[in-house]
């Protein structure tokens, strides 16, 4: 069993900046994923194990940078530029397998899950 445990959420004006950490053992494949009220869970941003590759939702591209440190167990979310569209919970997300595939985005391919962290940007 992996357990996560994101940190770092908060309230942020818009224009504003937020880091979110995630912790977790073992060197796979994690990802980020928000989810606002009434609306599906969304993929943001994912990386390998070893960071060989990293990708991101189209709407956050060039604002997000997602990364980690194994020596830390940690995978870490910054976000720039906060638009009050990316108010949501985040959470982070882990994989079985080390490799991350761009084509496999979607919720049901990563197995475990953290309790959420909230983030609002106020306009």
């Amino acid at each position: 069993q992996v357990q996560l445990v994101e940190s770092g959420g908060g309230l942020v004006q818009a224009g504003g900046s937020l880091r979110l950490s995630c912790t977790a053992s073992g060197r796979r494949c994690m990802g980020w994923f928000r989810q606002a009220p009434g609306r599906e869970r969304e993929f943001v941003a994912a990386i390998s194990g070893m960071s060989t590759f990293t990708y991101y939702a189209d709407s956050v591209k060039g604002r997000f940078t997602i990364s980690r440190d194994n020596a830390k167990n940690t995978v870490y979310l910054q976000m720039n530029s906060l638009k009050a569209e990316d108010t949501a919970v985040y959470y982070c997300a882990a994989r079985t397998v080390l490799s991350a595939d761009v084509n496999q985005k979607h919720p049901r391919y990563f197995d475990y899950w953290g309790q959420g962290t909230q983030v609002t940007v106020s306009s």
